[in-house]
C-alpha cells in the first residue's frame, strides 16, 4: 500500500510561506545584491554571523551533498560533491582577476554631456534624449531624427540639437552613416588639409582603390596633398560608437568558476563572495538557560530568522550548482574545446533535468556569472536557439556557435587572402560545412558581432596600407 504524504494545514502552510518567499528572492538576486542582503541581514539580526568556508563539486566524482533541507522538497541531488583542499586557495584571486569590466555606454555617455549642458531647456532636453536614444551602438540614426518632432518648432529645435550632440564626445555621433560622420569630424578639426570634406563626401570610392593620382587630377592638387589628406582621414573614427570605452568600469564578478582538473570538469563555487552563515553560539545558549519569557521570545525568533536566511543562503547555492552542473553536462564540448561547439539548449531542458520549474532555473541563471577557460559568460548565455545543420548525423548548432565560426572564417580568410569576405562568400562557406545558412542570416550575425560589411572593411584596409 503506498504511502500518502500527510497534508499540511492552513496555519503551516502559512508558516512556511514567508520562508519560502524569501528563498525565491535570494535566487533572482544577482550576486552583488546578495552580498548586501547578507549584509544587511547580519547587521539586522544578532543571532546571526558570518563563516569562512569554501565548497567544490566534481562532475564525474559525484557524492551526496552534507546537507538536505527537509522543508525544501524534491531538492536534493545525488550529482554533487564537496571538497576541501590547497587548490582552492588561490580561487578567490582568479575570480577577482578575472572580473569583467563594463564600460560606460555610449548613450549614458551622451546623456550625460546633454544634461549638463548649459542653457538648455526642458523640451530641448526631452528632444535631445529622444535623439540619442535613436543612435544604434555606432552613434548612427536608427530611425530618421525627425520623426520626433510633433511641429514645426520641434523640427527647428532638432536641427539645432543634432550638431551639439554630433560635437559631444565621441565626436561625429547623432549621422547618417560613416561617411557623414568622417564629414563631421573633419569639420571639428583645425587641422584638417584643403579639400579633405570633399575627398571624403566624393571620392572614398575611388581612395579604397588607391587611385590617389586620378583623385589629385580630378580636384587639381598635387598628389602628394591627396596624401596628406588620406593621412589626417586615417586619424579619424568611422564608428566612433563603436570605438567608444568608458573610463568608469562597473564590475561583474563571477559566481561560478568551471575549470579541467587531472581530466575532470569542476565547478568552483565563489565562496570569497558568498560567505557561509551561522548562528552566533551565545545566543543558542541564551534560549536554553534564560527564564523569562520575553527574552526566551526574541532570542527563539532571531535564532529561527536567522536559521531561515541560512536555509535560504543554502538552497540559493545548492541550486545554482545543481543547475550549474546540467548546463556543463550539456554544453561539455564547450568547456573543454571553445565557444564553436555550443550546443542548442532550453530551459525546459535543464529544467527537467534538475527536477525544477522553468521559472526556477530562469531566475538562477539570470545575472549569475561563470568564469570559463574562454573568457566570463552570464549563465543566459549557454541557453541559444538552434540553426539546423546537414553535418554528419544531422547534427545541430546554436546561434552563437555559429556567430564563432562566423568570426573565426572572417579573421583567417582574410589573412590569408588578403580581402574581406562578402556575406555571399560566408553563407557559401558555411554551408560546406554543413551549416545551411541564408545571406541575410550571416549579414544579421555579422552585424551583432559588430564586424563591417566586406565594403567598409576593405575600404579602411586600404586606407591604412596608403
Amino acid at each position: 500500500m503506498q504511502t500518502q504524504k500527510p497534508i499540511l494545514s492552513q496555519t503551516q502552510k502559512l508558516k512556511l510561506a514567508p520562508q519560502m518567499i524569501q528563498s525565491i528572492q535570494l535566487l533572482h538576486l544577482p550576486l552583488a545584491d546578495l552580498k548586501l542582503k547578507i549584509q544587511e541581514e547580519v547587521e539586522k539580526n544578532p543571532a546571526l554571523e558570518i563563516l569562512e568556508e569554501r565548497g567544490t563539486i566534481s562532475l564525474d566524482t559525484a557524492q551526496e551533498p552534507p546537507e538536505v533541507y527537509e522543508y525544501f522538497e524534491n531538492t536534493s541531488d545525488p550529482g554533487f560533491s564537496y571538497a576541501r583542499g590547497s587548490d582552492d586557495e588561490d580561487a578567490k584571486r582568479r575570480f577577482l582577476e578575472g572580473a569583467v569590466a563594463r564600460g560606460e555606454s555610449l548613450h549614458e555617455h551622451l546623456l550625460w554631456q546633454l544634461r549638463l549642458h548649459p542653457g538648455l531647456t526642458a523640451e530641448e532636453i526631452r528632444l535631445g534624449e529622444l535623439l540619442i536614444q535613436n543612435l544604434d551602438d555606432h552613434g548612427f540614426h536608427r530611425e530618421d531624427p525627425f520623426i520626433f518632432a510633433q511641429n514645426e518648432r520641434e523640427r527647428h529645435l532638432i536641427e539645432k540639437l543634432i550638431p551639439l550632440i554630433q560635437s559631444f564626445d565621441p565626436p561625429g555621433t547623432c549621422v547618417k552613416d560613416s561617411v557623414e560622420s568622417l564629414l563631421v569630424q573633419a569639420r571639428q578639426r583645425e587641422d584638417a588639409p584643403p579639400h579633405t570634406e570633399e575627398v571624403i563626401s566624393r571620392y572614398l570610392p575611388l581612395l579604397e582603390k588607391g587611385k590617389t593620382k586620378e583623385i589629385a587630377k580630378a580636384l587639381g592638387m598635387e598628389e602628394e596633398d591627396v596624401l596628406s589628406v588620406v593621412e589626417f582621414i586615417k586619424t579619424l573614427t568611422p564608428f566612433p560608437g563603436s570605438l567608444y570605452s568608458s573610463s568608469r568600469p562597473h564590475y561583474v564578478i563571477p559566481d561560478l568558476e568551471v575549470k579541467v582538473k587531472d581530466g575532470h570538469l569542476v565547478i568552483v563555487l565563489n565562496e570569497e563572495e558568498i560567505p557561509v552563515l551561522g548562528v552566533n553560539p551565545f545566543f543558542r545558549e541564551m534560549q536554553k538557560e534564560s527564564d523569562k519569557k520575553d527574552v526566551q521570545r526574541f532570542v527563539k525568533q532571531q535564532v529561527r530568522e536567522a536559521q531561515m536566511f541560512i536555509q535560504s543562503i543554502h538552497h540559493r547555492n545548492h541550486t545554482l550548482l545543481r543547475v550549474a552542473r546540467a548546463i556543463v553536462e550539456f554544453q561539455r564540448d564547450f568547456f573543454i574545446r571553445g565557444p564553436q561547439y555550443l550546443v542548442p539548449l532550453t530551459l525546459k531542458d535543464v529544467a527537467e533535468t534538475v527536477e525544477l520549474h522553468e521559472a526556477t532555473v530562469s531566475r538562477i541563471t539570470t545575472n549569475k556569472y561563470v568564469q570559463t577557460e574562454w573568457g566570463i559568460y552570464e549563465l543566459k548565455y549557454f541557453f541559444t536557439n538552434s540553426v539546423s545543420g546537414a553535418g554528419s548525423g544531422g547534427s545541430r548548432y546554436s546561434k552563437e556557435a555559429v556567430k564563432h565560426i562566423i568570426k573565426e572564417i572572417i579573421e583567417e580568410e582574410t589573412k590569408k587572402t588578403g580581402r574581406p569576405l562578402s556575406d555571399k562568400k560566408l553563407a557559401e562557406l558555411l554551408n560546406k560545412r554543413g551549416i545551411p545558412i541564408a545571406r541575410r542570416t550571416v549579414a544579421k550575425y555579422r552585424k551583432e558581432l559588430n564586424i563591417r560589411s566586406s565594403f567598409e572593411r576593405n575600404t579602411w584596409r586600404r586606407l591604412h596600407e596608403n
